[in-house]
């Protein structure tokens, strides 16, 4: 199964910029979308359907334009769960889960921290969301978790570790959530395969940051413990160029 995760900072932007065409050429069996920012009724779906992924589902945002989360999959899920529960989570439209025969896929887009507000928002969202997937994994084991965390996990994850050492993002805080989380029963299935350095996943769009690969690694397929005997293949496809993230691929046999 080829999972692909994708931080797309708009849909419909992103399908201006050619990502229809990049997706057929991909050829995910599953695409999980963070931040579509856009409501079914806004989105091509015929369009998406035509490039091969008939079974489409959303999860927007109450907000206008704002986060959201997507599963587009070309076979048909057994179930699909629409956020976790918990509200002060679920009206931002972060998190979109689909049940396959072996497998779970999670599309998840965690908050980021803007400023002091946001960021207690944050450590609000890990601490109960942490909570939600120990739950969960009683029920479901073989769970993939895939989006953006907003959040580096270690120095090798982020080109400048010592300039960004206080900025959201890169604060030792939500290092420690994300290495707990991940120790809580999930491999970072970029890292089983890859250790190199200068490995990023988001740009920020000032002073030619992607030009200059001067980016974070904030984009994670994180898979189940038990899954890890299955990973094929993981890797970073910074080439594809519709948004200030790039997508991620995981294969998983």
């Amino acid at each position: 199964m080829r999972i692909i995760s994708y931080n797309v900072n708009g849909i419909r932007a992103a399908i201006t910029k050619g990502f229809l065409e990049w997706l057929q050429h991909a050829n995910p069996d599953v695409i999980c979308l963070q931040e579509i920012k856009a409501t079914e009724d806004q989105i091509p779906v015929d369009a998406i359907t035509q490039a091969g992924y008939p079974y489409q589902y959303y999860y927007p945002a109450t907000k206008k334009g704002y986060s959201g989360v997507a599963i587009l999959s070309k076979t048909k899920p057994n179930s699909v769960f629409y956020g976790t529960g918990i509200k002060h989570m679920d009206f931002e439209g972060r998190n979109l889960r689909a049940d396959f025969d072996s497998v779970s896929i999670m599309s998840l887009y965690l908050p980021s921290g803007t400023n002091m507000d946001r960021l207690d928002h944050k450590f609000m969202f890990m601490d109960d969301f942490q909570n939600y997937i120990n739950e969960l994994k009683k029920e479901i084991p073989n769970l993939v978790i895939c989006g953006d965390y907003n959040i580096c996990h270690e120095a090798i994850d982020i080109h400048d570790p010592v300039r960004n050492k206080n900025v959201s993002g890169f604060l030792p805080q939500e290092r420690a959530w994300l290495d707990q989380f991940m120790k809580s029963g999930f491999v970072d299935s970029f890292r089983h395969f890859n250790s190199e350095p200068h490995q990023y996943s988001w740009w920020s769009y000032r002073a030619g940051a992607r030009g200059n690969n001067k980016g974070w690694r904030i984009d994670y397929n994180l898979v189940s413990e038990n899954l890890k005997h299955k990973l094929k293949r993981a890797v970073i496809l910074a080439d594809a160029v519709h948004s200030d993230h790039c997508p991620i691929l995981v294969e998983i046999e």
